[in-house]
């Protein structure tokens, strides 16, 4: 699909670093979903997973309601992940590998839990500093304490939070977010430029919002040089 924005295939080439999104673009899965079901409140969580994702309500309210329904236990999310552990999305892995080879500086920003992220980094190679998402914290016998607020995705606004202390710390210009959800539409501005991914999940607002749509990560491969 041709960018509406003509200078977006510029700013995608010339980026100094990339954000991506996780959920439903670096991997099929919603990863609190996926907790959900493994817990038996799959889909009282997914309808709130859908209003986050959609925009209708605040992100940090869905995500505590979530979590009140969820009440991960460490124990749980370890056997959660060994009997789902993440499902790539097609293309990914090859694209972020050829971004890593042309010096791009490549990051994961995400709503969801580091525990659940971090397996995800480490299947495409990128280093925990390079991941910006919220903690699940528990008590001292493992059982759901709740998660720790300090962490810039943990409210409404957190990606931009996020993008624009990468921008402050490292210059980054251009600084690129893909992503799935309203909340990565969001993060631009700081981002100069939003690129919607529809692969697994299309959504209104952002294929309206966003200065490039795709639904193939090979689109955005294909337009490197």
């Amino acid at each position: 699909m041709t960018p509406r924005n003509p200078k977006a295939i510029e700013l995608w080439q010339t980026a100094k670093a990339i954000c991506f999104d996780v959920d439903s673009t670096v991997i099929q899965d919603e990863g609190i979903d996926v907790l959900a079901g493994f817990g038996g409140v799959g889909q009282q969580v997914a309808d709130l997973t859908k209003s986050a994702m959609g925009g209708k309500v605040p992100f940090e309210f869905a995500l505590s309601q979530r979590l009140s329904l969820i009440r991960p236990s460490r124990a749980m999310v370890s056997k959660c992940l060994k009997a789902h552990p993440p499902r790539l999305t097609a293309g990914v892995g090859e694209l972020i590998r050829r971004l890593h080879g042309r010096g791009t500086h490549v990051y994961l920003v995400s709503g969801g839990f580091r525990q659940m992220i971090d397996p995800v980094a480490k299947l495409v190679g990128i280093p925990p500093e390079r991941v910006f998402a919220n903690v699940l914290l528990f008590n001292a016998d493992g059982t759901y304490k709740g998660f720790d607020p300090t962490q810039p995705t943990a409210v409404s606004g957190g990606k931009a939070k996020a993008l624009a202390q990468l921008k402050n710390r490292f210059g980054y210009r251009p600084l690129i977010m893909i992503g799935d959800g309203v909340t990565d539409l969001d993060a631009r501005p700081p981002a100069d430029c939003f690129i919607g991914f529809g692969g697994v999940a299309t959504r209104d607002r952002v294929v309206a919002g966003a200065d490039w749509f795709v639904t193939d990560f090979s689109e955005l491969d294909q337009s490197l040089i």
